[in-house]
């Protein structure tokens, strides 16, 4: 049966401790924050120093506890998916995470979609030269999990008032982590169509996977926020090609696939891993490249 994971269902019949670590923040490190802790594991914030125009290149780093783990954009039968926010006031403006594949994490019957070992968010920051007088402080919100769940919340500082040099431990753990995110479509791995029954009980999606693709793909469907599909039915397979349909139990009441874009992920051929847009028109989708 596919799993359909509402953001704002209840977190896990486990017990789930509430409470809020604030991330102790002083003399905070020119490219770096503090490390704010919890019982699950450890954060902070990098930042690398500015590009020719402007920008600066950042991450989230997250390090669980053995036999913890921490959640994807979407994350599973339950949980909290990561969030950055700017200081109140703040003139920074920071990018949307970006994510590293996940691994999906079974617990018993829950299934959840995330990070059991040390994982960097990657992200953009424009206008920080403007918080050079003060410390760049970003409130970070994310969710530690083992068999007790504990959202996990710290105020990340910066200190960007003097000279720079980037660390080269720091610069390859934000370049590890884009190079472990999915990568676009290409002419041998792509979404070469797709289709929602009218009834919206089901999606059929037609791949090209890479040559060599032997072993069943897998597949992580984002449809509104908080819903995420990952059980499919292989319809037919002929060489690189297959078609598959992907059953969708339930969806927000009154929902229009109208105009919306959902995402799909496929892992296949090895270490190959494909993001792919999937984009609903008004009568028909549009696949986009």
């Amino acid at each position: 049966m596919t799993h359909i994971l509402p953001l704002l269902q209840p977190l896990r019949s486990a017990m789930i401790i509430g409470f809020l670590v604030a991330g102790g923040l002083s003399q905070a490190e020119a490219a770096s924050s503090a490390w704010a802790t919890s019982d699950g594991g450890r954060m902070r914030l990098i930042v690398l120093p500015p590009a020719p125009d402007g920008t600066r290149q950042a991450g989230l780093q997250i390090e669980p506890k053995p036999d913890w783990f921490t959640y994807w954009r979407e994350p599973g039968d339950s949980g909290i998916p990561p969030q950055i926010t700017p200081e109140p006031g703040s003139k920074t403006t920071l990018s949307a995470l970006t994510f590293p594949v996940p691994k999906r994490v079974d617990l018993g019957k829950v299934r959840d979609i995330g990070y059991d070992s040390p994982v960097v968010f990657p992200f953009t920051l424009t206008n920080a030269e403007t918080e050079q007088q003060k410390p760049l402080k970003i409130t970070a919100f994310i969710g530690m999990c083992h068999n007790i769940c504990i959202p996990f919340q710290a105020e990340l500082s910066v200190d960007l008032s003097h000279s720079e040099t980037t660390d080269i431990n720091e610069e390859q753990l934000i370049d590890k982590a884009k190079s472990r995110l999915p990568a676009t479509p290409t002419d041998d791995f792509l979404v070469s169509g797709f289709q929602m029954a009218d009834d919206l009980s089901s999606l059929d999606v037609d791949l090209r996977l890479p040559e060599g693709s032997k072993d069943a793909p897998r597949i992580l469907v984002t449809g509104p926020e908080g819903y995420l599909f990952t059980d499919y039915q292989t319809l037919t397979r002929t060489g690189t090609r297959l078609a598959l349909r992907i059953t969708l139990s339930k969806l927000p009441r009154n929902y229009s696939v109208a105009g919306k874009t959902w995402h799909i992920l496929v892992a296949a051929g090895g270490k190959r891993v494909m993001e792919a847009p999937l984009a609903f028109g008004a009568t028909h989708p549009i696949v986009k490249p």
